[in-house]
């Protein structure tokens, strides 16, 4: 019987599966472990309405662990695991026993090498969006090294504010090593549109400035002005902890279908810290998205609540993001290797999809201000309609 169960990191995937939980009946001794665990918090909006200060830090609150869910709650961080024990040590001195572990410790941002400089910041928690916050009260210029979705995100914000915003970018378009050149283009076209400057191909060889960034220096020469970097080189998950536990590290925490860590499914992970095997693909697979987090502790609640009967976590990968007033958005498992075919809905309100596909078959698709058409894409992988299916139901969107 499960007594007790130590959820151990405050992210979306930890507190969602304590909720979980507790919705579902379970009626044992709960047990949040983290520095912020008191006081959990929603990180989307860490880059957009938290950073452009249209809302308070308090209103991305997940909750109030303790009162709405009865969770013990220890403000600190696991140091070891010993899973043969069922026992977590924590760097308080203290020793939590557990029935079942639910691993949620997330990811931490690549920081750029080199000597800290002030100005320069990451985007992972609060406190680096309070004080990048801050530092864009500067006025700029601000440069964002990395293209991905997070340094999208901070370049649309910025440019909202009025800042002046330049995107380095090592890959040939953003966002080309996940989501292909041809969809790259077209968010950059997205950036550019609104005042951004975006350089592409090109490495940062270093950062100018003494005590403060004052400039970017690129790999071809050129040095751009900056009092304001923004670092999104991606996120390294938070393992560290598991050294010497026995668990499979690599690149996440590896877990089964059901997102079990170890043979008696003593173990769980969920989010971004799990690399679970994806039935669908055959193949493990890490997803760094909010819904991924928030189906996966959904699974993992119920595999703790009924373990003679697990169910396969099986969800498609969904994400979105906000740019410069377009809403994004994308389902499925995108290869940037796969074909895709570009559909324009309306271009006065800038609707276009883009659908990943291979032999036939629909894997993903990506959409521009057009929910609509994301419906039709979810639903040809939801029914597994072949490709000319969805363009065909496309089409009929865009009345043509």
């Amino acid at each position: 019987m499960t007594e007790r169960v130590v959820i151990v990191g405050a992210s979306v995937g930890g507190v969602r599966t304590a909720a979980q939980l507790r919705a579902a009946g379970f009626a044992g001794e709960m047990v949040l472990v983290g520095p912020e665990a008191a006081d959990p918090y929603d990180r989307p909006p860490l880059s957009k309405q938290v950073l452009r200060g249209s809302w308070t830090p308090e209103r991305a609150s997940l909750g109030d662990p303790a009162h709405q869910w009865g969770a013990k709650v220890h403000t600190a961080s696991a140091v070891g695991l010993d899973p043969a024990r069922r026992k977590v040590e924590l760097d308080s001195g203290e020793t939590l026993g557990y029935d079942r572990l639910v691993i949620a410790t997330g990811a931490a941002a690549r920081q750029l090498p080199g000597p800290p400089l002030a100005g320069v910041h990451v985007l992972r928690t609060m406190r680096d969006c309070l004080a990048l916050r801050a530092d864009l009260a500067r006025g700029g210029p601000l440069v964002v090294i990395g293209g991905g979705f997070v340094g999208a995100e901070v370049a649309s914000t910025a440019r909202a504010l009025g800042l002046r915003v330049t995107i380095v970018e090592g890959l040939p378009t953003p966002m080309a090593r996940v989501l292909g050149e041809e969809t790259g283009r077209m968010l950059t076209l997205l950036h550019t549109a609104h005042g951004v400057t975006v350089r592409c191909g090109v490495a940062v060889e270093g950062l100018g400035g003494t005590s403060r960034v004052e400039d970017v220096v690129l790999s071809d020469g050129r040095r751009l002005p900056a009092d304001v970097v923004a670092v999104g080189i991606g996120v390294t998950p938070n393992t560290s902890w598991l050294d010497g536990s026995g668990l499979e590290i690599r690149d996440g925490v590896m877990v089964d279908q059901f997102l079990a860590a170890n043979e008696d499914r003593s173990v769980y992970a969920v989010g971004d810290v799990a690399r679970w095997y994806d039935a669908r693909l055959r193949r493990h697979v890490r997803v760094e998205h909010w819904t991924n987090a928030t189906e996966q502790a959904r699974t993992v609640a119920d595999n703790i609540l009924r373990p003679e009967e697990p169910i396969a976590h099986t969800a498609l990968p969904y994400f979105w993001s906000d740019q410069h007033g377009a809403k994004i958005q994308l389902v499925g498992h995108v290869d940037p290797a796969l074909a895709t075919t570009v559909i324009e809905g309306d271009p006065a309100r800038g609707r276009r999809a883009v659908i990943y596909h291979a032999d036939g078959a629909v894997h993903a698709g990506l959409t521009l201000n057009w929910p609509r058409a994301l419906g039709a894409v979810r639903r040809s992988l939801d029914n597994g309609a072949e490709v000319g299916g969805v363009l065909a139901d496309l089409d009929a969107l865009t009345g043509r």
